[in-house]
This record gives C-alpha cells, sequence and structure tokens, in this order.
C-alpha cells in the first residue's frame, strides 16, 4: 500500500476522516484543484496546502520545513486516492464519462500496465462506485484531457504500440531456446538480449517465455525456473530450513541460486516475526534518552545460572509427580530487587521488539533489524522462562490447598502453571507489588473459572480473600456502586477530549470501549482500529502508548486504573 511520505499532510488527511461525508467530497475537489497549480521545482509552505485544501486558516499549525513540490505532488495523488476511497461517488451520478482503468486502456489501446505509469506521470484516478456496485480505481473524461494536452507525445506512443503477433512470439521463444543452450547466459540475460535486439520491453519477453513454459511442461527453455516461487514452495523451502536443511542443500533440491533461498528464508522470517504477538508493560522510564543502557547494557544481577536445571511447566505431562516436585527443589528464587529488575527488563525488550517491527518490510528487510529484533525474542523467552521457573513451587502451593474432592493434584497443577504463564504477560512491575501476590490471584481465579468442582468450593469466603487481594492490587474501591462508576467513566471522556488530539482521542475511546456503558462495554481491536484509520496495527498501538503517557501525567491513579479496566 502506497503510503504519504510527509508527516503533517498524513496528519491532515487523519483528521479530515472525522467530518461530514458531503464536506469531504468538496475537499476532494479542493485537493485535484490545488495538484493542478503545484510546480515540481517550487517549495510550498504547509499552511498554504491547509488553507487550499480546507479553505480556513487554522491556528497552531506545527512547525515545519517548506514542502517541495515534486514530493508535494507524489503525496497529494496518494491523498486523493486514500480520500477517495472513504467518500466513493457512484459512477451514474457523475456529469461526465468515467473510466475503469481496463476501459481506458482499451479505449487508448494500451496495456492496464502503461495506465498505471500514466498516472505515475501525473494521470489524476479517484476510487468509484461501478455499476457492478463495486468500488474500483476510475479516470473522469476531464482527468484524461488535462493529462493528453500536458503529454501529447505520451498518447502517440501508446497508439504506436501494437501486440507481438504468434510469429514473433515463436521467433522469440527459438531465440531464447538457442540462446540458453550455450549455457553461459542466465535467464536475465537472455532476456534482455531478445528484448534489446527486438526492442521490446525486458517484461514482455519474460512474460511470453514464462508462458511457454506452462503450457509445454516438461520444455523448460532453462536449467533454472524462472525466478517467481509459488507460495506452497516458499513455505516448504523456509520449513526446510528450519528443519536443519543447509541452504546449499535447498537450492540443489529446488534448482535455485544461494542467493534465491536467502531472500526467501529472509522474507518469511520477517513474516514469521510481525506475526508474532507482543504486548508489553509500559513505562516512562522506556522513553528516557539513556534507556537502552541503563536497562539492558549495565549488569544484571546473576540470577540466569546455566547450572540450575530448566524445568518446563508442560514437563509435567512426561515425567511422574514425584519426579516433578523433586526437580522443583532446585529451581531458583528471587528477591524483590531481581524480580523488579528481571520484569523491567523483560518488558523494556518487547518494548524495542514493537518499536523495530514498525520499520520492518517483508520485500526489502536489513538482515540487521531481523538480527536484532530475533536476539530481543529470544532474550525475552529465556527471561520468562527463569520467571516461571522462579514461580512453579507457588503454583504447587496453590494448587495443594485446592486439591481435593476427587480433583487431580496433577491436573491443577498444570492448569495453575498455564495461569502463571498469563500473569508473567500481564503484570504491572511498576506498581510495587510483589509477583507472587498477583500470580496468585490469576491462578486462584482461574481455578474457579475453569474448574469445575471447584466454582462449587468457590465460597464466599474464599471469593472475598480475592476481592480483597484484588483491592490491593488495582487500588480501587469496589464498593463503588456502578453509577457513580458511570458519572467517572464520562468525566474520564471528557478529560480525554480535552487533552489528547482527534486521533489519540479515537484510538484510546475505541480500544477501552468508553463509547458504551460500564456493563457492555463497545471495544475495538487494534486491528480494527488500524483498518478505521488507515494504519498498521503496530503504529496504533505506538499511538496509543503515547496517549496513555499523557494521560498518566493528567489522570489520578483512580482515574488511570479506571481507564485500564
Amino acid at each position: 500500500m502506497q503510503k504519504i511520505k510527509n508527516y503533517n499532510i498524513a496528519q491532515l488527511l487523519m483528521q479530515l476522516h472525522f467530518i461530514p461525508r458531503k464536506k469531504r467530497s468538496q475537499q476532494l475537489e479542493n485537493v485535484e484543484k490545488l495538484l493542478t497549480i503545484i510546480k515540481p521545482d517550487r517549495e510550498y509552505p504547509f499552511e498554504f496546502v491547509v488553507f487550499r485544501i480546507t479553505g480556513h486558516r487554522p491556528r497552531n499549525l506545527p512547525e515545519c520545513e517548506p514542502l517541495q513540490g515534486s514530493q508535494l505532488i507524489e503525496d497529494l495523488k496518494i491523498f486523493i486516492w486514500k480520500l477517495s476511497g472513504q467518500v466513493a461517488p457512484n459512477v451514474s451520478d457523475q456529469k461526465e464519462k468515467i473510466y475503469s482503468v481496463e476501459e481506458l486502456a482499451k479505449f487508448a489501446n494500451v496495456s492496464t500496465k502503461t495506465v498505471t505509469r500514466w498516472r505515475k506521470k501525473g494521470l489524476i484516478a479517484k476510487k468509484y462506485i461501478f455499476a457492478d456496485n463495486k468500488k474500483r480505481l476510475g479516470v473522469a473524461q476531464s482527468a484524461v484531457d488535462r493529462f493528453l494536452a500536458k503529454n501529447p507525445e505520451i498518447i502517440s506512443k501508446a497508439a504506436a504500440f501494437s501486440r507481438l503477433t504468434p510469429q514473433q512470439k515463436k521467433t522469440i521463444i527459438k531465440q531464447a531456446i538457442r540462446l540458453a543452450a550455450k549455457k553461459n547466459m542466465s535467464r536475465y540475460r537472455v532476456i534482455d538480449h531478445i528484448a534489446s535486439k527486438l526492442e521490446r520491453s525486458h517484461e514482455t519477453i519474460r512474460y511470453i517465455l514464462l508462458e511457454y513454459e506452462k503450457q509445454h511442461t516438461g520444455k523448460n527453455i532453462f536449467d533454472r525456473p524462472s525466478g517467481v516461487l509459488h507460495p506452497e514452495e516458499a513455505a516448504e523451502i523456509y520449513r526446510l530450513y528450519t528443519h536443519d536443511h543447509s541452504v546449499t542443500q535447498l537450492a540443489k533440491q529446488f534448482t535455485r541460486c544461494r542467493s534465491s533461498i536467502y531472500r526467501v528464508i529472509k522474507r518469511r522470517k520477517a513474516k514469521a516475526l510481525l506475526a508474532v504477538k507482543v504486548e508489553f508493560i509500559d513505562s516512562s522510564e522506556f522513553l528516557a534518552e539513556d534507556a537502552f543502557e541503563d536497562i539492558l547494557t549495565k549488569p544484571l544481577i546473576e540470577l540466569i545460572s546455566p547450572e540450575h536445571p530448566h524445568i518446563q511447566p508442560s514437563s509435567l505431562k512426561n515425567s511422574s509427580l514425584t519426579e516433578y516436585l523433586k526437580a522443583l527443589k532446585k529451581c531458583p528464587s528471587l528477591n524483590r530487587e531481581q524480580e523488579v529488575e528481571l520484569f523491567r527488563r523483560y518488558n523494556y525488550l518487547k518494548y524495542l521488539i514493537c518499536v523495530k517491527r514498525t520499520t520492518v518490510k517483508v520485500d526489502n528487510i536489513s538482515s540487521e533489524i531481523l538480527g536484532e529484533i530475533e536476539d530481543y525474542l529470544n532474550q525475552t523467552d529465556a527471561l520468562k522462562k527463569f520467571i516461571i521457573e522462579s514461580q512453579l513451587r507457588l503454583v504447587v502451593s496453590i494448587a495443594n490447598k485446592h486439591a481435593g474432592s476427587g480433583i487431580n493434584l496433577q491436573d491443577l497443577i498444570s492448569e495453575g502453571n498455564f495461569s502463571l504463564m498469563t500473569a508473567v504477560e500481564k503484570f504491572d512491575y511498576t506498581r510495587g507489588f510483589r509477583f507472587a501476590t498477583y500470580a496468585s490471584w490469576v491462578i486462584a481465579k482461574n481455578y474457579a473459572r475453569k474448574i469445575p468442582a471447584e466454582s462449587a468450593r468457590f465460597d464466599k469466603a474464599k471469593a472475598g480473600e480475592l476481592a480483597n487481594v484484588q483491592h490491593n492490587l488495582r487500588t480501587k474501591n469496589t464498593s463503588a456502586d456502578i453509577i457513580a462508576v458511570e458519572k467517572a467513566r464520562k468525566s474520564l471522556v471528557e478529560v480525554i477530549k480535552d487533552d489528547l488530539d482527534e486521533r489519540e482521542q479515537y484510538i484510546i475511546i475505541n480500544h477501552f470501549g468508553l463509547t458504551g456503558s460500564l456493563i457492555r462495554k463497545n471495544r475495538k481491536t487494534l486491528q480494527q482500529i488500524g483498518d478505521d484509520l488507515e494504519l498498521t496495527k503496530e503504529r496504533i498501538r505506538q499511538i496509543e502508548l503515547s496517549a496513555l503517557q499523557k494521560l498518566k501525567q493528567m489522570l489520578s491513579i483512580e482515574e488511570f486504573e479506571l481507564l485500564m479496566k
């Protein structure tokens, strides 16, 4: 997806998302008019752009460098494309002819790729709703006329374009077979040689040869297949690589060069990293200039010793209960200082992963960034494993208290171990509580919810005990009635509207369900909000973190807890 490069122009588009549709349609016309007067070799102040699009001069505009005309033209074309997607008009309502891309290509006797190249040269295209009730890209007759008037040589070249005859295609195939048989020319060089000789594009020759190989299975022109891998092949290459197949072996097996295999592996790694769910407990110290040095580079207290046995919580299924309990005696224990240091580092590493992933582009990823993200993930896995191991004895202790009435202790311990894993992800180390206190509450709560027999034993006394724990953890008056809480929530919304910009308001209000009632909250996921605002999920997460930082400074502890509830 194309993106607007100038931050302020992108922000302006985002703000237009919240105004009435009719007004957006008018502003879309204003952008089109603006685009016709921009000169590539001139500079334009941002205030000028805002005025020409919106019709007024807002106060407190951000200070920014003048916009270079050539880049402004590119951003405005994307601006038109995205804004037209929000207010796409019906073709039948237009006073002039609207061409689809295919119709324009047929009208001009060119390919759709040529029309795409025209768009890059200045042909304005917008989204319309066509007769089939589908939203597609279209070009108005007036836009075509303006483009042709400015570029008379383009249409003359396009009109002279002629498609290859069947005989010419046969000639190309014969030449390719002859050149490939010499074994001293790569596929690219063969195609380039023929394209140059016949004065055709490289892509045209490549496509003809590719079609021939598809239609004549077993009669490949080249020893190696074309550079385009099917998704199934790429998935299999990555699967085999993760199962200790070397790049050399894979290159031979799939008849590819080593660099091609490396590209596939790197792309698949990037996709896998982007798919990993990473959430962290935010802290203001992560934004400090020296956070990296302060949190990661200073020596960690001697905690993770290679000598102590690593016990997977799931290993209980593969050993007897006696053996498992015996192994737990060698598990480490943590004091408060060690615990805070581990959770601090654990969440900061996940914060770094989220920040780094916003720079990842699957088709053009830096190996250095990829390596950093993998290293951070490995470190977080090691820290999480160590924290869990330090609390496995706690799980057994709680499970013992809840055993009885025919409930299997081994099942209770297994269930408690999974609750412990969840607690590690959700624990807020910045609030001063011991992790064991929070984990005990999570484990006992999940026992009551997931184990039927335990639900029957979850009497009022235990419920009151857990309520007290929850009270201490959340520093919230649990006796507050619903009416009072509803009033507090409405007051909270007012604070958000007064102190956050429109985009931050939209994210916070919708993600934390402040538009519904206390009982039935209308929440949206980060992905849904990203789709609404045409931003990535990770970008939404970053904006949300920034907004929460502001709210932490303005809200009381009780108000902030109400928001996060």
